[in-house]
C-alpha cells in the first residue's frame, strides 16, 4: 500500500481529467468525489474509477462538457435530462437543486435520466445533511443480480443512501448496495488479483465462488435474500421507471460496452429537517437518540456500537492525518494514465 496525501491525490486526479478535456470546475468536482470515497474506505468508488471514466471519455461514449436540460419543473420537483454528461457533476447539480427546492418549499425531489455512473451516493446525501436536510438518494446500475429465484442477471447493484443532520453528534450517513456487495468491490478484487468471500456471488453455473471473474460472469447475490430483492425493485422504480431512464438489461455496461450509452437514472428526495418541528428541537432529539443507542447493552465480545456512517467517518479522519492507502495496482493505473497524458506524477506515488 502507498499512502498519498489527500490534497496531492485530489490535484493529481483533477489534472488527469482536465488533460482529457473536462473543465477545471467539473474535474475538481470529480476528483473531490473520488478521493472522498477513498477517504471513507469505499475504494470500489474511489480513484480506481479514474481508468474506466477516462476510457469512456476517450471513446466518446460520454460527453466531456456538462450539458443538461431541466424538464417538467414544479415548485418541489424537477426532472433533469442529463444529455449523456458525466454522472458525478450531473448528480452534484441534482442534489444542489433538490436542496434549493427543499429550502424554499420544504421538499425537493429531483430525478435524472440520460446520466452515467455517479459514484458514491453518500457524497450527495451527506451534502444535504450538512445543509440541514434529510435526504434519500438512489441510482440504477447495469445488470448484476437476478430477481429472487432467478438465475439470470436483471437488476443492478442498485444502491441507496440516506443522511440525517444532528446537533452535537455526527451526521448519520448510510450507504449500501442492495446486493451483498457493490459490483465495484468485485471488480477491484479482480484488478488486485484477490479472491472474494463466499456468499458474495454465484458463478454462471449457479455455484458459490471465490473467484471474482466467475462472480462477474455470474450473478451477485441480494442483501437479505428476498428482502434485498424487494428493496432493489423499489430502487429500480425510483431511479429508472420514475425518471424515464433505462432499466434492467437495457442499461449500458460501464466496463464492457463502449458502443452503448449507459442511460442510468438518479433520484433524490430531500426534506428540510425543520418541516415538522423546530430545527434545534429535532437535532437535540437526534442527539438524544444517538446517545441512547450508544448506551444500549452490548452483546458478548462487542466493544462498541457504531452508528450508520461512523466507521467511514473514522477512516476519513485517520486518512486526513496519515494519507490515503492505495494498492500498487491502483497507483500503477494512475501512473499509466498520467504518462499517457504527460501529467507530472507525485513522488508519493512511487515510494
Amino acid at each position: 500500500m502507498n499512502r498519498i496525501d489527500k490534497s496531492t491525490l485530489t490535484h493529481w486526479v483533477q489534472e488527469i481529467f482536465t488533460s482529457i478535456g473536462i473543465s477545471d470546475t467539473h474535474a475538481r468536482t470529480i476528483a473531490d468525489h473520488l478521493v472522498l470515497a477513498d477517504m471513507r474506505g469505499v475504494h470500489s468508488h474511489g480513484v480506481s474509477k479514474t481508468s474506466i471514466y477516462t476510457k469512456r471519455l476517450e471513446e466518446r461514449i460520454v460527453r466531456k462538457d456538462l450539458s443538461y436540460t431541466l424538464m417538467r419543473e414544479t415548485p418541489v420537483s424537477v426532472l433533469i435530462d442529463g444529455e449523456n454528461s458525466m454522472g458525478i457533476p450531473l448528480a452534484t447539480k441534482g442534489i444542489e437543486l433538490a436542496i434549493e427546492k427543499a429550502k424554499e418549499s420544504g421538499i425537493g425531489i429531483v430525478g435524472i435520466n440520460h446520466s452515467n455512473h455517479a459514484g458514491m451516493l453518500a457524497a450527495y446525501t451527506s451534502y444535504a445533511a450538512d445543509h440541514q436536510c434529510i435526504a434519500l438518494a438512489t441510482t440504477s446500475a447495469p445488470p448484476a443480480m437476478a430477481p429472487w429465484g432467478g438465475k439470470e442477471k436483471f437488476f443492478g447493484t442498485n444502491p441507496l443512501s440516506y443522511a440525517v443532520p444532528t446537533g452535537k453528534e455526527i451526521n448519520i450517513v448510510f450507504d449500501m448496495a442492495t446486493t451483498v456487495v457493490a459490483k465495484g468491490k468485485i471488480i477491484l478484487a479482480e484488478q488486485e488479483n484477490r479472491q472474494i468471500p463466499l456468499g458474495w456471488a454465484l458463478s454462471k453455473t449457479g455455484e458459490e465462488t471465490t473467484n471474482p471473474q466467475e462472480a462477474l460472469e455470474g450473478i451477485i447475490l441480494p442483501s437479505g435474500g428476498p428482502k434485498g430483492y424487494g428493496i432493489t425493485f423499489l430502487v429500480e422504480v425510483l431511479s429508472s421507471l420514475f425518471t424515464g431512464a433505462s432499466y434492467g438489461h437495457h442499461i449500458g455496461n460501464l466496463f464492457d460496452d463502449f458502443q452503448k450509452k449507459q442511460d442510468v437514472g438518479q433520484f433524490f428526495f430531500v426534506m428540510r429537517a425543520d418541516l415538522f418541528e423546530e430545527l434545534d428541537i429535532f437535532k437535540c432529539r437526534m442527539d438524544q437518540l444517538i446517545d441512547e443507542i450508544r448506551n444500549v447493552k452490548k452483546q458478548k465480545n462487542v466493544e462498541r456500537i457504531y452508528l450508520p456512517g461512523e466507521i467511514e467517518l473514522e477512516k476519513s479522519k485517520d486518512r486526513e492525518k496519515h494519507g490515503i492507502p492505495l494498492t500498487k495496482e491502483v497507483v500503477d493505473d494512475l501512473v499509466r494514465i498520467s504518462e499517457k497524458y504527460k501529467i507530472s506524477i507525485p513522488q508519493e506515488s512511487v515510494k
